[in-house]
């Protein structure tokens, strides 16, 4: 997946398209709630984030899915675990054109994997997520001259970065297996691709920001995201005991200063 940035740059530009495209995905008590968002020290990547939320979207699931998948996922530090029931991202960044094979040899070892390219620009992404100011086609930066994105722009584009993501899915329900984890990966493949044509998009939104400055609005648009999502939930509450609906899943968000890795709902090498 790559980016016209630098991997320095593209930090702040990463942090803000997720506070920004989270509040505009969350409506009518569905979305992402932020329950907790602050530094934390990693013995093995320094100093990053720890993020805990709960995503809310069985609504956007196909029907088939709602009988297996919990109505809330709660998002926090560890693993993420339903019964049988995995999904695991880790991202690494580089400043080239994806080549680099072996990235996450150590990760890999001798699995199978599926190598999948993907263009920011010229890649279709689901009809009701277009946006005429988001097609990189044709956007053009007025405070980076960046854009026009042409055909082949990742061989002619400089400053140029690689995000390489290794996508692990699995679902060991007899039956539902292979369906489940090619929906999975297909829509985590949908999220990614949308969140980093929206980066490009709204660069002249975030590229004057700090890193002080986008922590700032990160915490300004989790609470306005919030009161978007849980007023809503509140409304639909009930005093029924906790059902199957409210498993917790578990999932690691954090943000290295020195090679970003983060694990999330989403999938594939790069």
């Amino acid at each position: 997946l790559f980016l016209q940035f630098y991997q320095s740059c593209y930090r702040i530009g990463q942090l803000y398209m997720i506070s920004k495209h989270s509040h505009e995905q969350s409506d009518r008590g569905e979305g992402v709630e932020v329950v907790q968002n602050e530094p934390f020290e990693d013995p093995n990547h320094g100093q990053g984030q720890f993020t805990e939320k709960r995503v809310y979207l069985n609504s956007k699931l196909p029907s088939w899915a709602r009988a297996v998948v919990p109505k809330i996922f709660y998002v926090t530090e560890k693993c993420s675990f339903l019964p049988k029931f995995s999904i695991h991202i880790e991202t690494k960044y580089e400043d080239n054109k994806g080549s680099n094979d072996n990235i996450f040899e150590t990760e890999l070892k001798d699995q199978e994997r599926e190598v999948c390219f993907v263009d920011i620009a010229y890649d279709e992404i689901p009809e009701r997520y277009y946006k005429e100011s988001e097609d990189l086609r044709y956007f053009k930066s007025e405070k980076t001259s960046r854009g026009v994105l042409q055909e082949g722009w990742r061989d002619t584009q400089e400053p140029i970065m690689c995000s390489y993501k290794l996508v692990t899915v699995k679902f060991e329900v007899w039956g539902l297996q292979t369906r489940v984890e090619q929906f999975v990966h297909k829509v985590v493949r949908d999220v990614l691709l949308l969140g980093h044509r929206q980066a490009f998009a709204w660069v002249d939104e975030w590229i004057d920001m700090t890193l002080d400055d986008v922590r700032d609005y990160e915490r300004k648009m989790h609470e306005k995201t919030n009161i978007k999502v849980c007023d809503e939930q509140t409304d639909h509450s009930t005093t029924t005991p906790t059902s199957l609906d409210d498993i917790e899943i578990h999932d690691k968000t954090g943000t290295s200063a020195i090679q970003p890795k983060f694990h999330n709902q989403g999938t594939f090498s790069k």
